[in-house]
């Protein structure tokens, strides 16, 4: 299948998998996962399945690498050689990995109270473990219920998710044959208490018209994202929202 015949992945105006343009694949996340780190959590997004754990505030090492006045983000985004076929055999980080790395690690920065932790380093991990599309937003919404789980003082929990152009059709969360041929691909990551964009990057070519939409979608799809999240967090402590 090429570019030219990403209209395929359209039948009757419904997506390969019978989704709806506007519709989430179904997302389950579980808190503290793992006994030894401060905080951490699993979500199943779709097929993608993803492990995350935060570490710290700890004394930035090397010493050279931390700030006098606040903390420094560390985010290491892997994905495990069999989590997909591309991955197999590939061990350590690839440019890809490095790329979302960073700017997860920015998504971050933006909400964590660095200043309260001088001379620190926070380290956040996102392991995914399979990957079908769309692994850096469903690994950046797995690790802000880490983060929060941690203890470390946020201003907001944000959520991600990506939208898509399918020939004239924007659609929401994109799979991984989606992904693949789809002729755009705008990742997003939201604070959802001010609405504001943490992340925004664009594979692709969409009209200003467009971007606009591909975000709202993404603020509509995020009431469900966030709710989720915060139902992960409160089962830990007895507590569900309606």
């Amino acid at each position: 299948m090429s570019k030219k015949e990403s209209k395929d992945l359209m039948i009757d105006g419904k997506r390969l998998d019978g989704r709806n343009p506007d519709e989430l694949r179904s997302i389950s996340i579980k808190a503290n996962v793992i006994k030894n780190a401060m905080g951490s959590a699993y979500i199943e997004w779709g097929m993608n399945k993803i492990v995350s754990a935060v570490y710290g505030p700890s004394e930035a090492l090397p010493k050279h690498t931390g700030d006098s006045e606040k903390a420094t983000i560390k985010c290491r985004y892997t994905m495990a050689p069999f989590s997909s076929l591309e991955e197999h055999g590939r061990p350590g980080m690839n440019r890809r990995a490095v790329e979302i790395s960073k700017v997860t690690s920015e998504v971050f920065s933006n909400i964590v109270l660095l200043e309260k932790f001088p001379g620190n380093e926070i380290d956040i991990y996102i392991e995914v473990l399979q990957g079908d599309g769309g692994t850096r937003a469903a690994g950046i919404t797995c690790a802000a219920v880490a983060l929060a789980m941690s203890g470390i003082p946020i201003r907001d929990i944000p959520f991600a998710v990506s939208v898509g152009k399918i020939g004239r059709t924007l659609v929401l969360d994109m799979n991984k044959i989606e992904d693949n041929y789809s002729d755009a691909d705008v990742p997003m990551a939201i604070n959802p208490r001010n609405g504001e964009l943490t992340l925004l990057q664009m594979d692709g070519i969409l009209t200003g018209e467009e971007l606009s939409r591909a975000i709202e979608m993404a603020r509509h799809a995020g009431e469900t994202i966030s709710r989720i999240q915060r139902n992960a967090i409160g089962e830990q402590y007895g507590q569900i929202d309606a």
